[in-house]
């Protein structure tokens, strides 16, 4: 697979609490040069982050209810309508996993479904389900869920978790949803070798803090 190709499916990911503005800044001059999808960062960049991006073709990403999942639904739409009207047209939200794992699944349906609503025909929405705290029947269960609120993507990981993304987890996101939506890899994904074996389990997206090692 050329890298290339690979790159061009990266979100250029930078999450953690201390990055700065020069960070965000360097990190989109680099997503311009390597040719990745998109940069990945807090709301607090989006502004910045589309600036710099202006009339690239490298799209701003943010994260919403991050990295818990557990803010309340309203806040959660707050924040995306939020980001949007800064810049972004990707976002990618946390699921509730507590109310998942308390089988509320018409919560959880909801909870997507208004961050969907809300930015209807303006960004993107991936689903991170936290697939280390989940077992193979709620993977499953919420993938459905995603599908039916509206989502385009359902994400393995925020990064933070004990454990990100896994070949059996892609596997199987990617036979819950069929080729409805989008399957976003990321957590743990350090190498061209990674890469290469979550497309290959049927990633199409990759989130990764590494992308520049990969490709080079």
């Amino acid at each position: 697979m050329d890298k290339k190709t690979i790159a061009s499916m990266i979100d250029h990911t930078l999450l953690k609490p201390q990055a700065t503005i020069k960070d965000v800044e360097k990190l989109c001059s680099e997503a311009t040069d390597f040719g990745f999808s998109s940069v990945c960062i807090n709301p607090y960049f989006v502004k910045a982050a589309a600036k710099k991006l202006s009339g690239s073709s490298v799209s701003v990403c943010t994260v919403i209810g991050f990295p818990l999942g557990a803010n309340t639904t309203e806040t959660k739409i707050f924040e995306a309508k939020k980001a949007v009207e800064e810049g972004a047209v990707e976002v990618d939200m946390v699921i509730n996993i507590g109310a998942l794992k308390n089988k509320e699944y018409d919560y959880v349906r909801d909870d997507i479904n208004g961050v969907v609503e809300a930015v209807r025909d303006k960004a993107i929405v991936k689903v991170i389900i936290e697939t280390c705290l989940l077992d193979d029947d709620e993977k499953v269960k919420v993938c459905k869920i995603a599908m039916d609120a509206g989502a385009h993507f359902v994400k393995t990981s925020t990064g933070f978790g004990i454990k990100g993304a896994t070949i059996h987890d892609v596997e199987l996101m990617r036979e819950a949803v069929g080729e409805h939506l989008g399957v976003k890899a990321s957590g743990g994904i350090k190498t061209y070798e990674d890469a290469v074996n979550m497309i290959n389990a049927g990633a199409t997206r990759l989130g990764t803090s590494s992308s520049i090692k990969i490709i080079e």
